[in-house]
């Protein structure tokens, strides 16, 4: 196997393997420092060895099994220098603890323990996209919009936390679910995310491993929760959104719009099942106001249903952004609700809504490309050009930026 093929077989790994060794050693040790640093220090080693050694067989288990006895190396270090008898004592301990709680799965637990209300919600999804998505660092940063460093120093007092709480690693009792499920829901919406449309420049535009993983998790929370509507809009939300993953990015590495993608390729199947959660909250949800996921979902579900772009429900697409406003008013929803707005009333009344959400979006790429969109129909060229010019400099994705690119490069 060549050089490159091994990065690759050790980046597949991250991806599929990260979550499950952290999980896993998280059980064992109950301590999320000691199974992030005992992930990370396993797959140095394979950086390492397998270029020398070759891909092993198994390379799950391979890290696995490296990440414990890197974990039991420093736990005997530690025990030695402070006398930890009880971590010292798990050095010997092979037996798996019992899984508490509905279902056993290692990284639905870890969720739970890493989304935890005595955890601010911002630490939580940070937490999560970090021990159980496997998130870089600035990948995390990015999808807050915040600084590196301030990112870093939450996900450290976060752990802190649990541990100093002693935050149990379990899926919580049947009571106690429904008042946590909002933070794991959001923890995957961002990991979903993430997956869909990658921030970062050194990575996959599209991450098949992130929204695949999403989407299992969710699924395993609707079994705890069957009749929870934002879990089923949820699950509908990143199902009609995956079925367009195949369109999404062009054979050249370029982002596709939604416009201008082929929808004979959109996955068939996810839509089908997409549209069935939603009617079936709408058909149980009689009466009962809903909530944002289930909007989301419904907004994609018009989308889906459109054979092109010019069959488009662009009404009910803004009625559904105009009830999202009320749920979740922030900057954000008002500039897609704007992309409706564009749509029934022209590009002229949506630059003014746009142009009002500039204190709070001026950071935001995808503030400045819608601008520059609007700006481009209009015929105002040279203004459309420089928010092109803005929007590309703050991207990261490098499909995005290629898309930006394209689309500025005939303005003069």
């Amino acid at each position: 196997m060549s050089g490159i093929d091994v990065r690759e077989a050790i980046t597949q790994a991250h991806h599929e393997e990260w979550a499950r060794v952290v999980a896993a050693l998280t059980r064992r040790f109950g301590d999320l420092d000691i199974a992030e640093e005992a992930a990370a220090e396993a797959f140095a080693t394979a950086v390492q060895r397998w270029p020398a050694d070759g891909v092993p067989p198994n390379p799950g288990a391979w890290l696995t099994t490296t990440a414990n006895r890197k974990a039991i190396d420093r736990i005997r270090r530690e025990s030695r220098r402070d006398d930890k008898h009880k971590e010292a004592q798990m050095v010997y301990d092979d037996d798996p603890r019992e899984p508490v709680g509905a279902i056993d799965d290692d990284r639905l637990r870890l969720i739970f323990t890493c989304c935890h209300p005595a955890l601010a919600m911002e630490s939580r999804v940070a937490l999560t996209l970090r021990m159980v998505a496997g998130l870089t660092m600035p990948e995390i940063a990015r999808a807050f919009l915040v600084a590196e460093s301030a990112m870093g120093q939450r996900i450290t007092r976060a752990k802190a936390k649990i541990k100093a709480a002693r935050i149990p690693y379990r899926v919580p009792s049947a009571e106690d679910l429904p008042a946590r499920v909002s933070g794991v829901l959001a923890v995957l919406y961002l990991v979903f995310n993430e997956g869909y449309l990658a921030t970062g420049p050194d990575t996959d535009p599209v991450r098949h491993e992130l929204t695949a993983e999403a989407i299992r998790l969710t699924r395993l929370i609707r079994v705890l929760l069957p009749d929870d509507g934002e879990v089923a809009g949820l699950l509908a939300l990143m199902l009609l959104t995956e079925a367009r993953r195949p369109a999404r990015v062009s054979a050249d590495g370029e982002l596709v719009a939604l416009d201008e993608q082929d929808r004979g390729t959109w996955d068939a199947g996810l839509i089908a099942e997409g549209h069935r959660l939603v009617r079936e909250r709408l058909a149980a949800a009689a009466g009962e106001a809903p909530g944002r996921y289930q909007i989301l979902a419904a907004i994609n579900a018009v989308h889906t249903s459109a054979r092109d772009m010019r069959d488009t429900d662009w009404s009910q697409v803004l009625a559904l952004y105009d009830q999202l406003v009320r749920l979740d008013p922030s900057p954000i929803v008002a500039l897609n609700r704007a992309i409706a707005v564009a749509e029934l009333d022209g590009p002229e009344v949506a630059l003014a809504v746009v142009g009002r959400l500039e204190p709070r979006l001026a950071g935001y790429h995808a503030y400045h490309a819608t601008r520059a969109d609007l700006l481009r129909r209009l015929g105002r060229d040279h203004e459309s050009r420089a928010a092109y010019d803005k929007a590309i400099g703050l991207a990261g994705n490098t499909a995005e930026i290629a898309y930006l690119t394209r689309r500025r490069d005939p303005l003069r």
